[in-house]
């Protein structure tokens, strides 16, 4: 009798389990067509981050001075600003992103040469607004340094 369970066992395992399985899909990536979007550009004073958004914020494609292979001061200039647009359009292209809307942030030298090489990259730039946090006397300031 034993011998009848371990062989009938032995059939339920060397069924195909394919049948029972549900095999999952695979999305493809990137192949939205996005028309109009959002371009967040932070410009600090030792790098320059800009990152192409829908109108939701899910996050197109992005590039920063650093990543492109600028080292040191020269993140923060107005020439590896421009580099920075001109490699985040190449990654968007796929999209097909034509009108953008800017929010800039931060105080660094690349904010202007930014949105200027938007313009220069093939973009329509419907608005530009200044989102730099700016306190409202909220926490203390650390003390002056003294040289």
């Amino acid at each position: 009798m034993t011998e009848e369970v371990q062989k009938e066992e032995h059939a339920k395992t060397d069924a195909p389990e394919t049948a029972a399985a549900p095999v999952a899909q695979k999305r493809k990536k990137g192949r939205r067509v996005v028309p109009h979007g959002q371009a967040h550009i932070k410009c600090t004073y030792n790098n320059t981050i800009i990152s192409l958004t829908d109108r939701t914020g899910k996050v197109l494609a992005w590039s920063s001075a650093g990543s492109l292979g600028f080292k040191g001061a020269k993140k923060a200039t107005p020439y590896a600003a421009t580099q920075v647009v001109r490699d985040v359009a190449e990654k968007v292209k796929k999209h097909q992103l034509k009108e953008v809307d800017v929010f800039v942030k931060g105080v660094g030298s690349g904010r202007e040469a930014s949105i200027r090489g938007l313009s220069n990259n093939g973009f329509t730039i419907l608005s530009i607004k200044d989102t730099t946090p700016i306190p409202h006397n909220g926490c203390r300031q650390r003390k002056p340094r003294r040289v």
